[in-house]
């Protein structure tokens, strides 16, 4: 690796993931947030139960809220990648607890920690068509992790009034400052322990529909 890229991750990760935090902090206080049915996971949650919540990709900013409104530290998968070094001290200062790995590179042992961090802490984030998509495709990953740490699934459907649009894969929303944020968290899955692969997809289906189907529904929050 150049001398140049050297410095970059040095400097990344040494310097800039606090001041990115601030930024983002500032940021995030022009925005306007309003929750829906948080109520129902924070009761789970006071019962000892276990909860995933489910987003896509292009909608996973809205993650930044998700420590604040439950006061939890939930865990979520980050990419080993150098470029994951940063963005796991970023979520870190957020509240965010970062397990290492992806689908595409250490998925198995990344698989068990989030397991073991979902029966530990209780409450974890999962970015179900990440990190390469193709959108609004549910991977098995998180059928697999929520069978195996016990926890319901409950879908984190993120909308926002205003926001620009990234030239990405998934086309990564950002809300703009000043603009209205909703947060609606939507119906709860439970996974069997014991599962046949039929039932598994039905349930993957399931839950891949019905986040299309509120995800549409929410973006018409702000025609009201």
């Amino acid at each position: 690796m150049s001398v140049s890229k050297e410095i970059k991750y040095f400097l990344l990760n040494h310097f800039l993931t606090l001041v990115v935090f601030c930024l983002l902090s500032l940021y995030t206080k022009t925005l306007k947030v309003q929750f829906e049915n948080a109520e129902k996971v924070r009761k789970h949650l006071e019962n000892d139960g276990r909860i995933i919540i489910a987003s896509w990709h292009q909608r996973f900013f809205g993650g930044f809220f998700l420590p604040q409104i439950f006061k939890w530290s939930p865990c979520i998968m980050i990419s080993q990648s150098r470029d994951g070094d940063f963005i796991a001290k970023v979520v870190r200062h957020i509240g965010w607890i970062p397990i290492r790995g992806s689908s595409s590179r250490g998925g198995k042992h990344a698989l068990r920690a989030m397991i073991q961090g979902v029966t530990e802490h209780r409450i974890g984030g999962h970015i179900v068509d990440g990190p390469t998509g193709p959108p609004r495709i549910i991977k098995a990953g998180l059928i697999s992790l929520a069978g195996n740490a016990n926890a319901l699934i409950c879908p984190g459907i993120v909308s926002y009034e205003k926001f620009w649009t990234a030239k990405s894969w998934d086309h990564f929303m950002i809300p703009k400052p000043f603009s209205r944020v909703l947060f609606h968290f939507g119906s709860m899955y439970s996974v069997p322990q014991t599962i046949n692969d039929d039932q598994f997809e039905s349930i993957r289906k399931q839950i891949e529909d019905d986040m299309i189907d509120n995800y549409a529904a929410a973006d018409t929050f702000w025609n009201k």
